[in-house]
């Protein structure tokens, strides 16, 4: 987990925008960042007041849990709320990362990434390979939420 926070916080870091800190969900025991675009999400109807409030604004989320549902084994997540069209249908790197139906996001399994010879990269290229996807599909104002010459995986 020290290792995975030191990671999101360097993802957390090419972010002017509205950005969370790195924090951790208790009830799913998932250390997570998320990333707002400044723009009003429309409201999905029949949801609790906790996710109507967190999901109040357009977001694209990232981090790593251990797994539950239909993902049983610790794994890296990326997801957008909402989700943009053709998301789901899209392709990110690594090879081995996958749209995954059941969390509606993208999911890069702890195994594929734990014996890469840089797995800060394969993670970094994750997330930031989601984000880049989220914020062109969504038409996110990029100008105005990255930081310019920063490097970028």
């Amino acid at each position: 987990m020290i290792q995975v926070d030191r990671v999101l916080k360097q993802f957390r870091s090419r972010y002017i925008g509205k950005c969370s800190p790195v924090h951790f969900f208790w009830g799913s025991f998932d250390l997570a960042c998320t990333r707002f675009s400044g723009r009003l999400a429309t409201q999905v109807p029949n949801v609790d007041h906790i996710t109507r409030l967190a999901y109040s604004h357009e977001v694209m989320s990232c981090g790593f849990w251990p797994g539950s549902g239909n993902i049983q084994d610790a794994a890296f997540y990326a997801y957008a709320a909402p989700e943009p069209p053709q998301f789901s249908s899209s392709k990110v790197k690594p090879e081995s990362a996958f749209y995954n139906p059941g969390t509606k996001g993208f999911i890069l399994m702890y195994e594929d990434v734990r014996n890469l010879e840089n797995p800060d990269h394969a993670i970094l290229s994750f997330f930031q390979g989601v984000y880049d996807l989220v914020a062109q599909l969504g038409n996110w104002d990029r100008p105005h939420l990255e930081r310019k010459n920063f490097y970028v995986i």
